[in-house]
């Protein structure tokens, strides 16, 4: 059974394979050789010579033809196709040594490319995107480092400070709790990377049950409670009585904390927060809002990224990894989580999820 060929096409792609004027230029080529060689043919001079000699001469003429192409050929080969791939060749090893920084041009205008030069081009995507990578992942060990780096430091202060005898049993006590809390902090980022690593190279299997998120919504404001208890904010939930779906109740579980803690964590005492939940044939939507400080557009489009804190004052309150996580894990259960938000009067997560993942 012979195997179907599909024909791959790049709409980059201008040049043709062979054009009219390729095709017309060959043609008056061929014409003046064979005009040439009839030329050598009528001479007078020709016939005063044997039947040896005149084929000889002809044999002599296309051999010097013969070598001509060649060497034109060579040329073309090349123009077009030894000199880019020695660029390339030169620009790959330098990738490959660490330098993201190159560019190769392509050898035509964008009316008159070949596929050397969409390979040129994909190239140089290929290299920027490298490069983008690369800073994204100095820059994501430079956080870890730093993020880590605090708590334990935190932790090796206050332990060196125990062993001071002359504590009383309540500082003793109060260094102990920030020796704790400080641990809950690492714990808590070790486990968002860990997450975040198992989210990104698709290692989490993610099983899928009925369940209903209504309920789900509801345990999670109640385990908040002491949080906008002692903040004295005003939260308000309206969701529906029930909202079977099937999906994976654990990851969405993370998704729900985080927002609501979030939300809690930014509105000023006395402030207010809502949850509100509706539902269609095919899709639920949750919503979180509150009257916190709200964000600009450059942090809008930020607030996804890991590590990102656009509020200094409060960055030891997080580590900048839970809307990291609830957007990772709200994109792979077939979702979308998006913000709206205006600076000073608070902010707005909405998650949209399918009924049926």
């Amino acid at each position: 059974m012979r195997k179907k060929i599909t024909k791959i096409t790049d709409v980059r792609v201008k040049k043709k394979i062979i054009g009219l004027k390729q095709f017309f230029i060959s043609y008056a080529v061929m014409l003046l050789l064979v005009g040439f060689q009839m030329g050598i043919l009528v001479l007078p001079a020709f016939h005063t010579l044997s039947e040896f000699f005149k084929i000889n001469i002809i044999m002599l003429y296309w051999a010097i033809v013969a070598l001509v192409f060649c060497i034109l050929t060579n040329w073309q080969l090349k123009q077009g196709y030894d000199r880019p791939m020695r660029k390339l060749s030169s620009a790959a090893e330098k990738v490959a040594h660490g330098d993201f920084s190159v560019y190769v041009e392509p050898m035509h205008t964008p009316d008159n490319y070949d596929y050397i030069d969409v390979m040129l081009l994909d190239f140089n995507t290929m290299v920027q995107e490298l490069g983008s990578i690369e800073t994204l992942k100095n820059d994501f060990i430079s956080n870890v480092s730093h993020e880590i780096k605090t708590p334990l430091s935190v932790i090796k202060n206050y332990t060196s400070a125990l062993r001071n005898e002359n504590l009383s049993s309540e500082t003793k006590k109060d260094y102990i709790d920030t020796i704790l809390d400080a641990s809950d902090k690492l714990s808590n980022l070790i486990s968002n990377i860990l997450r975040l690593n198992k989210l990104e190279n698709q290692e989490i299997q993610y099983p899928t049950e009925e369940y209903d998120l209504c309920r789900q919504l509801a345990d999670c404001v109640l385990r908040l409670e002491s949080l906008w208890d002692e903040k004295n904010i005003q939260l308000y939930a309206d969701i529906e009585d029930k909202a079977i779906i099937k999906n994976d109740s654990d990851m969405l579980e993370i998704v729900w904390n985080n927002l609501l803690s979030n939300a809690l964590k930014y509105t000023e005492a006395g402030g207010t927060v809502w949850l509100v939940q509706t539902s269609d044939e095919n899709t639920v939507t949750v919503s979180v809002s509150d009257t916190g400080c709200g964000m600009d557009n450059e942090t809008m489009k930020r607030v996804f990224d890991k590590f990102y804190q656009a509020d200094n004052s409060r960055s030891g309150e997080g580590n900048g990894l839970g809307l990291t996580l609830a957007y990772r894990i709200v994109e792979k259960l077939g979702g979308t989580l998006s913000v709206t938000s205006e600076l000073g009067k608070g902010s707005t997560f909405t998650v949209i999820i399918p009924v049926n993942y």
